[in-house]
Order: C-alpha cells, then sequence, then structure tokens
C-alpha cells in the first residue's frame, strides 16, 4: 500500500527577488512498512523535503498525494485531524514542555488527538521510560527525553512517523538506543517510518536510501 507518492516536487524560496531552489523535480512513493532514510550534505534539501511531504511546508510545483489525496485539497480541519491521530512527528530538539512531567507531555498529545489515555503507559513500556513517567524534562539525559518525545508520537497510533535528525543531539551510544527503538517500531508495531540524518552510519537500520544532493534525488536504494 503506497502511503505517499511525490511527483516532480519543486520547491523555491525567493530570497531579494533570487530564485533559491530547493528541490528540483522529486519524484519517489513511500508504502506501508518503510522504514527510510533520507540523507546529504548540509542545504541538500532533507529536511524541506521532510516537511513538505507531511504538509508542513508548500511545494512550488508537482504533486505529493498523501493517503491517496493530493496535499493542497485538504483542509486545514483535515490536515489537523491527520496531524493528530494519522502522522507523528519526532525532531532533533526534544520539544518536551518544561513544567510538566513525562506522563503529562505525552497527554497533552492525547488531549489533542482525543485519544484513550491508557495507551501513555504502554508507550512509554515501548522505549523503556515507564519508570520515569513523574520525571521533569530537566531530571532526563538528552537520549531519555529523546524517547518519551518518540512515545509522544506513538501515542496516538500514527501510520507515518517523520523524523528530522532524532540523534542530532546525542551522542553515539544513546544514537544507536534510539535506533534500535526505531527498528522496534518499524518491525514490531508495522509502522512506516521516513528519518532525515547526517550520519550514514545509522542507515544499516533501515529497509531504504534516499541522497540528495543540491535538491535532487542522487540515489534512491533498497537496503534489503
Amino acid at each position: 500500500m503506497t502511503l505517499i507518492e511525490a511527483n516532480n516536487i519543486t520547491k523555491n524560496y525567493i530570497i531579494k527577488k533570487n530564485i533559491i531552489k530547493v528541490l528540483q523535480n522529486i519524484t519517489f512513493s513511500i508504502k506501508k512498512e518503510d522504514f527510510v532514510f533520507v540523507v546529504g550534505p548540509s542545504g541538500s534539501g532533507k529536511s524541506t523535503l521532510l516537511y513538505v511531504l507531511s504538509g508542513i511546508e508548500d511545494y512550488s510545483d508537482g504533486s505529493v498525494l498523501l493517503f491517496n489525496k493530493e496535499l493542497f485539497t485538504y483542509t486545514d480541519k483535515e490536515m489537523s485531524q491527520i496531524r493528530q491521530k494519522r502522522i507523528g512527528f519526532i525532531f532533533q530538539a526534544y520539544n518536551l514542555i518544561p513544567n510538566l512531567n513525562v506522563y503529562d507531555n505525552i497527554k497533552l498529545a492525547v488531549i489533542l488527538g482525543n485519544t484513550d489515555v491508557i495507551n501513555i503507559d504502554k508507550c512509554l513500556e515501548q522505549v523503556k521510560m515507564l519508570e520515569y513517567k513523574d520525571y521533569y524534562p530537566n531530571q532526563l539525559s538528552g537520549g531519555m527525553q529523546q524517547r518519551v518525545a518518540i512515545a509522544r508520537a506513538l501515542v496516538n497510533n500514527p501510520e507515518i512517523i517523520f523524523a528530522d535528525e532524532p540523534t542530532g543531539n546525542l551522542d553515539n551510544q544513546n544514537s544507536l538506543q534510539i535506533m534500535e527503538i526505531f527498528k522496534k517500531i518499524n518491525k514490531d508495531l508495522n509502522k512506516t517510518i521516513i528519518m532525515v540524518t547526517h550520519n550514514e552510519d545509522l542507515i544499516k537500520f533501515g529497509t531504504r536510501v534516499i541522497k540528495l544532493f543540491d535538491g535532487k534525488i542522487l540515489t534512491d536504494e533498497k537496503l534489503f
């Protein structure tokens, strides 16, 4: 089942009357249970591509089908519902609310998504953070905070998880631990994952890698 289909995506910025081409003629599709890494040097358009595919940013030309419907045809209300229930986001910055404990940080996502609070403990257990549910963000290491962010992304049971440099602030050991969690989410929970990273040592955890250069797809390779 195809969840995302990109056809000749172009993304331009206009800065002082100059056209900056960020993405050029991007075409590919992502199927259910894919674990896709998007790699490339800084400025190659990796994060922009992630934001375009998820509807955070508009594109200049081409088309993006998300769940078999053209992105720009969704109403604001429909996109809000999709972000709350069908897709999850994980960023390099953990974006936890400092004055809420771990449990309540995730509960906030549940309230916004109008789902069942019983999922919270289950998601914390999946990322091995259940025993820390009463802790506050400033009491946790970077790796632990990222695990909470992953649990928050999982709690509404999304079909697709978008992850932008989720290990960017972590050391090698914590990065590998986080990647093991993502691998488990992909294999055991059958989640589709699209992840941007600078660290090509991590792509062994995925099923496919797309390499960008100057806003274009250089290679698109299945790993197994």
